[in-house]
């Protein structure tokens, strides 16, 4: 099951579960969409992988498996890939 993490790792930007900007990797590494294009250039920055959107949980779904709350930040931003 997805974490569907509450923000961007990059600039810190709030990204709900209904987010329709937020992308992610495999490893579920999550971004908004303006730092994905603007600077990582839709490539992961922490294992190289591409990013896409992350799917939508339907809000039903989320009362039983709730998006995760827990905030992942990289020390000093993310570098442009």
């Amino acid at each position: 099951m997805l974490e569907l993490r509450p923000n961007c790792e990059c600039c810190d930007k709030d990204l709900p579960p209904e987010s329709i900007e937020a992308v992610i990797c495999t490893f579920e590494c999550t971004f908004c969409s303006t730092c994905s294009e603007n600077v990582l250039n839709h490539t992961c920055p922490n294992c190289g992988g591409n990013l896409v959107q992350r799917p939508i949980r339907p809000p039903a779904a989320l009362i039983n498996n709730p998006a995760s709350t827990k905030r992942v930040l990289k020390e000093g931003g993310c570098k442009s890939v």
